[in-house]
């Protein structure tokens, strides 16, 4: 896919704004278009965040290599590595894009004139323009929606969301001793199938759920029976919802796997990009759960669904929710059974609105 960023200001610094389209390479049609108003800033903090936003929405379509084009030659040579990054406004928006970034396969920046870039132009000037409208006075305010009923958000987001609900398994053998469990397909014990009826029943009074998705591992499809049982839905299994491949850490305490790989396991838990033995590496669970949550939305969009899954599935939903880099799966703890809630909005948004709540348990 190709990507067009530009960005502007009004007086560098001054009202500022950023546009981004995404094209197919092929036939040249636009896919997406992004657009928005940032506030007072300089031209270049626009620029970048005219980058960024066009990333995030080719990142939405499941491009695997983009092509960036852009009239920011500071842009382009800054994130070719050819230039370095020295002022400080510009280097936490350079790591973010970076970080975007590295959900592709490849990434090539190329500079553009001007008059190549309308499209994008276009955008960022409409997001200004926007801003400085008069807006228009509020009539009387409307009645405040009662409990459970959809409340207004503040983001900006358009359109239905998908709600996922997002449910870890029960308790099996292995996370008694706290030991990896990835691929290795272990019951609920007792006290697990306990934890998954108790879950069920309080998930059960939800209204709306369109569907339950679980990984295919047995620990998740028991869990997510107990809920299935009780709303009348057949559980359906998506591939993309397995846990990481710990390869041959598999059934190991983290002391046994530090012991036994000391420095490929240090490495392990700080590098995302770094893979277990015969593993899988969390880079990769990103780009499989995000085409899950693709291929799950085109499916079910605009409805409430429940996904039961694993530790980092769950993790990397809700990361990909809050667009937060990688430190956040070694910072967020999940209980068994604990329930997140992320919302995905049709143009690109989304929220979090539970993290680990087990309530139910209590």
């Amino acid at each position: 896919m190709i990507v067009e960023a530009d960005g502007g200001s009004r007086g560098n610094p001054g009202p500022a704004g950023y546009g981004a389209v995404v094209r197919d390479k092929l036939s040249g049609e636009t896919l997406a278009e992004r657009k928005g108003f940032i506030g007072v800033a300089t031209n270049n903090v626009a620029e970048y965040q005219g980058l960024i936003a066009g990333l995030r929405a080719a990142r939405e379509l499941n491009a695997e290599t983009v092509d960036v084009r852009m009239d920011s030659k500071l842009v382009v040579e800054q994130m070719s590595g050819r230039w370095k990054i020295k002022h400080p406004s510009m280097q936490p928006l350079a790591r973010e894009a970076q970080e975007v970034a590295r959900d592709f396969q490849k990434v090539v920046y190329e500079w553009i004139p001007r008059e190549r870039n309308r499209q994008a132009d276009r955008l960022a000037n409409e997001a200004m323009d926007d801003e400085a409208k008069p807006q228009q006075p509020q009539g009387p305010q409307e009645p405040q929606a009662a409990e459970g009923a959809k409340q207004p958000h503040w983001s900006g987001a358009a359109g239905e969301p998908t709600r996922l609900i997002l449910l870890r398994h029960g308790q099996t053998r292995l996370s008694v001793d706290r030991r990896y469990s990835g691929r290795g397909d272990h019951p609920l014990t007792e006290l697990g199938l306990e934890q998954a009826e108790k879950a069920a029943a309080r998930l059960s009074k939800t209204d709306g759920i369109a569907g339950i998705i679980s990984s295919p591992l047995q620990r998740a499809q028991q869990t997510a029976q107990k809920l299935a049982d009780k709303v009348g839905l057949e559980v359906v299994t998506h591939q993309g919802l397995i846990e990481t491949d710990f390869g041959t850490w598999e059934g190991l305490t983290f002391a046994e796997a530090s012991k036994q790989d000391p420095e490929v396991h240090r490495r392990w838990l700080g590098d995302t990009s770094v893979k277990p033995p015969n593993g899988e590496s969390f880079d990769e669970v990103h780009a499989r759960v995000r085409k899950a949550r693709t291929d799950i939305i085109a499916r079910y969009g605009g409805k409430t669904l429940v996904l039961v899954s694993h530790v980092t599935p769950i993790k990397t939903m809700l990361r990909q929710a809050l667009d937060v880099g990688p430190q956040f799966l070694f910072r967020m703890h999940l209980d068994l059974t604990g329930v997140s809630i992320a919302e995905f909005y049709p143009d690109g948004h989304a929220s979090v609105k539970l993290v680990n709540d087990t309530s139910h348990l209590g």
